[in-house]
């Protein structure tokens, strides 16, 4: 038995949650997958997978070796990579978990650029706002906007943008321009409901904090949401620069209360834990970072 086959054999089980899955992955009938793992945990003598009618769950054995093999796995990719030229000839596939808006805005639009400097690097842009099991989803490198609450996650900051107060020129001209953050409760905001969200907002300048309480007629759940009921001139809202980067840029949106500060929204690439970055994720962090490049600077 080949040692790293079974190695990514067994790997592809787990994340795949069956044997069923991972024969479909690795295009292998699932007789010749159950086979694998039966020799593999026959030539370790312990139990690696626990079998039940809901699927297969990593014994403690299981976990800890599931772990080391996928770093075995990575480190001899890049040592081929490295072999073939320093890891220029990027290949396979590259599993991306991303918010749903940010992706639309700033992935999407530059992605074919890192496809061309990588012609045989495939793409898995699963665009989805919740924090999604990395493990079980079978992702490669995700991408989270704001504060990291999952302390077991491996976890690299990659920028940060400034949190505005934005509107349209519509809607200001409409409801006037607050000369400052103790003018927001009169205005009607459109609050963010999730995470991060909500109708507290902190303000400071200086050595000044400030913290107002809005209100709206108007509250969503996802970033398209908050998105689409400013452009419709229902509100102002606090959002990161990211969020409304085109529109900032045309002038269909403005930010308002510019000499006075919030809190930076955080750009994070997270892994599993214990995972290192391998080749593909590195170059795909790259390109991130140079596709942000003036986005993730505070507006002047």
């Amino acid at each position: 038995m080949d040692r790293l086959t079974a190695m990514e054999t067994f790997v592809c089980v787990v994340e795949s949650g069956s044997f069923s899955g991972a024969a479909r992955i690795l295009n292998v009938g699932q007789p010749a997958v159950s086979k694998t793992i039966a020799l593999l945990e026959e030539r370790l003598s312990v139990r690696l997978l626990l079998r039940s009618t809901r699927g297969l769950t990593p014994t403690e054995a299981g976990q800890a070796f599931y772990g080391r093999a996928k770093r075995a796995i990575e480190e001899a990719e890049e040592a081929e990579l490295a072999a073939r030229g320093a890891g220029s000839n990027l290949t396979g596939r590259l599993r991306v978990c991303a918010p749903v808006t940010f992706a639309r805005l700033h992935i999407v639009p530059a992605i074919g650029w890192f496809l061309e400097a990588h012609p045989e690097l495939n793409i898995d842009l699963v665009l989805d706002d919740r924090n999604v099991d990395l493990r079980e989803e079978g992702i490669d490198i995700a991408l989270r906007i704001g504060q990291l609450e999952d302390s077991s996650m491996t976890a690299r900051k990659i920028g940060e943008a400034p949190r505005l107060v934005v509107g349209t020129r519509a809607y200001f001209e409409h409801a006037g321009i607050p000369a400052s953050p103790a003018d927001l409760p009169s205005h009607q905001a459109i609050v963010y409901s999730q995470r991060g969200g909500g109708t507290t907002w902190t303000f400071r300048r200086g050595s000044s904090e400030l913290v107002v309480v809005v209100s709206g007629r108007v509250a969503v759940t996802a970033a398209e949401g908050l998105r689409a009921a400013v452009l419709a001139n229902l509100g102002l809202a606090v959002v990161s620069e990211w969020m409304f980067s085109p529109e900032l840029k045309s002038g269909e949106v403005c930010s308002v209360l510019n000499d006075w500060c919030l809190p930076p929204v955080e750009l994070w690439a997270v892994f599993s834990a214990g995972r290192m970055a391998n080749a593909k994720t590195r170059a795909f962090l790259d390109f991130l970072v140079d596709t942000l490049g003036s986005d993730a600077r505070p507006l002047n």
